[in-house]
């Protein structure tokens, strides 16, 4: 019973976090490790850098409608 509450929180959470657009660094990581074992794995904060420029452009602006 713990065991499926607490996954459900983990779940609520990984959800919560994608709706405001903050990307699963876990979720990366394995990815990388099952898809790309030759590459390597960036730091959290490369990765949290990345991913904001990616969705908000290099200069800082919102680049998207919505």
């Amino acid at each position: 019973m713990l065991n499926k509450v607490s996954r459900t929180v983990q779940y609520l959470g990984q959800s919560m976090r994608l709706m405001v657009g903050v990307p699963e660094y876990s979720t990366y990581v394995d990815h990388m490790k099952n898809a790309h074992p030759d590459k390597s794995i960036m730091s959290y904060q490369e990765f949290f850098r990345e991913r904001q420029e990616a969705r908000y452009g290099s200069n800082g602006k919102v680049t998207r409608c919505c």
